[in-house]
């Protein structure tokens, strides 16, 4: 199972990752050569996850309904496709439609996974394949990081984007080629039935306990991860470009430290009673002092940021969290309303921060200072967003 199901699945979560952060280190050269503002960088960045966002619903009715074979070897050709574009454009509306496609084309890498272990893995260790799928993400995080910077000199950002367009498709054919063929176990409704059971989704306690965290705690650490922290490190702690990318990397292997962690002791953490929202409950806490931390600027650089990789290992567990509230045969519906959530802040926080950091610019700010005030607000919100998640607003299982 771990070659055949695990493996397919895990190098298609790798590229999702690869992806989703590379503009981080490439964004000084798409700066300079396409002169592009804050806002305009936030903007074509942010494109993947507004596409990924969109895709969320139509995606998890596809898994439910269709299995994660068919759907997710199906949307890699179309990464691979975006790859190529982007290679090839120009223009910020050309590169942003690429970057677009490509978000579209990774949209099922992660709930591909996730439906498909929930298929075909007991449920005690939901946990532990989940830390290990976003393992696999955190690699492509860090592949996303100091090796790409490395690469640049070498192949240019252009070339970075042909070799991801030959990955991924031979990672879509890998996909076809060996995950089981086996229909979905879900509900064989039709459209309207499956829309309506989406709404009742978004309408549930089971999922607006979760949204907001995962906007603000999910969505924001991914702004920051794949572009705004090498702003940080470069205006606010004056470092060069090759080093805010070895402090990314450090980042990065928090994170995978923290998902290996997770798969590790998952299991043996759920036998004994500690649930993905308890998880949860810890890690945001510790995020939000390290965060704070990073703004007063208290502390060492790379263990702090280390921490905050480390600690944001609990941001999948959020998927399984409210999940638990749901049948299991609309896991695939359950955990894209989370993502949508997750994408739709990062595409929000993103963009917003760009926005933010050229009007507090044309207000007389200097760049570190904006940076300091546009992450203060996002810390606020993320405290905001922590309330929910608290034992005073636990509820049953929705019947």
């Amino acid at each position: 199972m771990w070659v055949g199901i695990f493996l397919p699945f895990a190098l298609g979560y790798y590229l999702s990752y690869l992806l989703r952060t590379v503009n981080a280190v490439i964004s000084p050269v798409l700066t300079g050569e396409l002169g592009l503002s804050a806002a305009d960088l936030g903007l074509l960045t942010s494109t993947y996850f507004l596409s990924f966002a969109l895709a969320q619903i139509p995606v998890g009715i596809a898994l439910d309904r269709y299995g994660p074979r068919r759907v997710e070897g199906a949307l890699l050709i179309l990464t691979a496709l975006g790859a190529a574009a982007f290679a090839v454009g120009e223009s910020m509306g050309s590169l942003g439609l690429a970057r677009a496609l490509i978000g579209l084309g990774v949209s099922a890498c992660l709930m591909g996974a996730l439906k498909g272990f929930a298929m075909w893995y007991p449920a005690e260790r939901q946990s532990s394949m989940t830390g290990f799928i976003m393992a696999a993400g955190a690699l492509g995080a860090l592949t996303a990081s100091a090796p790409v910077e490395a690469m640049l000199p070498l192949l240019g950002w252009r070339g970075v984007f042909w070799l991801i367009a030959a990955v991924a498709a031979g990672i879509a054919l890998w996909i076809f080629a060996a995950l089981p063929d086996e229909t979905a176990q879900g509900p064989r409704d039709t459209l309207g039935q499956a829309l309506l059971s989406v709404a009742r989704i978004y309408a549930s306690w089971g999922f607006l306990r979760y949204a907001g965290s995962s906007a603000f705690f999910t969505g924001g650490f991914m702004a920051l991860q794949s572009l705004w922290a090498v702003p940080w490190l470069m205006n606010v702690n004056g470092l060069s470009l090759a080093d805010a990318a070895t402090q990314l990397l450090v980042l990065n292997f928090g994170m995978l430290a923290g998902q290996l962690a997770i798969g590790l002791f998952g299991t043996r953490l759920a036998r004994s009673g500690v649930r993905p929202v308890n998880l949860m409950q810890v890690g945001f806490a510790g995020m939000l002092v390290v965060q704070l931390g990073i703004l007063s600027g208290y502390g060492p650089i790379a263990p702090l940021w280390f921490l905050l990789g480390a600690l944001s290992a609990v941001n999948s567990q959020s998927y399984l969290a409210s999940s638990m509230h749901f049948p299991r045969e609309v896991f695939a519906r359950v955990s894209t309303a989370i993502n949508l959530m997750a994408f739709m802040g990062a595409f929000a926080v993103q963009w917003g921060l760009g926005v933010v950091l050229d009007l507090l610019g044309a207000a007389g700010h200097d760049m570190a200072g904006a940076l300091a005030i546009a992450f203060a607000g996002l810390i606020a919100l993320q405290a905001l967003s922590y309330v929910p998640l608290l034992p005073f607003f636990e509820r049953r299982k929705t019947p």
